[in-house]
Protein backbone atom coordinates (compact mmCIF):
# COMPACT_ATOMS: atom_id res chain seq x y z
CA UNK A 1 0.00 0.00 0.00
CA UNK A 2 1.39 3.41 -0.94
CA UNK A 3 2.38 5.79 1.85
CA UNK A 4 2.19 9.56 1.89
CA UNK A 5 5.06 11.58 3.33
CA UNK A 6 5.68 15.26 3.85
CA UNK A 7 9.06 16.89 3.25
CA UNK A 8 10.23 20.43 3.83
CA UNK A 9 12.40 22.01 1.14
CA UNK A 10 14.02 25.37 0.69
CA UNK A 11 12.53 27.28 -2.23
CA UNK A 12 15.69 26.89 -4.30
CA UNK A 13 15.78 23.11 -3.73
CA UNK A 14 12.09 22.82 -4.61
CA UNK A 15 12.66 24.69 -7.88
CA UNK A 16 15.66 22.48 -8.72
CA UNK A 17 13.58 19.34 -8.17
CA UNK A 18 10.61 20.81 -10.05
CA UNK A 19 12.79 21.64 -13.08
CA UNK A 20 14.26 18.13 -13.07
CA UNK A 21 10.80 16.56 -12.75
CA UNK A 22 9.47 18.71 -15.58
CA UNK A 23 12.42 17.73 -17.78
CA UNK A 24 11.64 14.05 -17.13
CA UNK A 25 7.89 14.67 -17.65
CA UNK A 26 7.20 13.39 -14.14
CA UNK A 27 5.28 14.77 -11.21
CA UNK A 28 7.45 16.10 -8.41
CA UNK A 29 6.33 13.22 -6.19
CA UNK A 30 7.12 10.62 -8.82
CA UNK A 31 10.49 12.24 -9.58
CA UNK A 32 11.51 12.24 -5.90
CA UNK A 33 10.51 8.57 -5.63
CA UNK A 34 12.37 7.67 -8.84
CA UNK A 35 15.50 9.69 -7.96
CA UNK A 36 15.65 8.33 -4.42
CA UNK A 37 15.27 4.70 -5.47
CA UNK A 38 17.78 5.19 -8.30
CA UNK A 39 20.29 6.71 -5.87
CA UNK A 40 19.87 3.85 -3.40
CA UNK A 41 20.23 1.23 -6.10
CA UNK A 42 23.31 2.84 -7.63
CA UNK A 43 25.09 3.55 -4.36
CA UNK A 44 24.17 0.43 -2.39
CA UNK A 45 24.41 -2.41 -4.83
CA UNK A 46 26.94 -3.76 -7.26
CA UNK A 47 25.69 -3.88 -10.82
CA UNK A 48 25.54 -7.22 -12.63
CA UNK A 49 28.37 -6.10 -14.89
CA UNK A 50 30.54 -5.09 -11.94
CA UNK A 51 29.77 -8.33 -10.08
CA UNK A 52 30.65 -10.35 -13.19
CA UNK A 53 33.92 -8.46 -13.52
CA UNK A 54 34.75 -9.04 -9.84
CA UNK A 55 33.83 -12.71 -9.93
CA UNK A 56 36.11 -13.26 -12.93
CA UNK A 57 39.06 -11.45 -11.31
CA UNK A 58 41.19 -14.33 -10.01
CA UNK A 59 43.57 -12.11 -8.03
CA UNK A 60 40.63 -10.42 -6.29
CA UNK A 61 39.01 -13.76 -5.42
CA UNK A 62 42.33 -15.12 -4.11
CA UNK A 63 42.78 -12.04 -1.91
CA UNK A 64 39.24 -12.43 -0.56
CA UNK A 65 39.82 -16.09 0.28
CA UNK A 66 43.14 -15.28 1.98
CA UNK A 67 41.47 -12.52 3.97
CA UNK A 68 38.74 -14.89 5.15
CA UNK A 69 41.36 -17.42 6.25
CA UNK A 70 43.17 -14.70 8.21
CA UNK A 71 39.93 -13.65 9.87
CA UNK A 72 39.11 -17.24 10.82
CA UNK A 73 42.59 -17.66 12.33
CA UNK A 74 42.37 -14.33 14.11
CA UNK A 75 45.38 -12.95 12.22
CA UNK A 76 43.75 -9.62 11.38
CA UNK A 77 45.57 -6.36 11.87
CA UNK A 78 44.07 -3.99 14.42
CA UNK A 79 41.72 -1.55 12.74
CA UNK A 80 42.98 1.63 14.40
Amino acid sequence: MAKTITIRLEDEDYLTIKRAADAERRTISNFIEYATLHFIEESSFVSREEMKSLSENKKFIKNLKNSLKEIEKGDMADAE
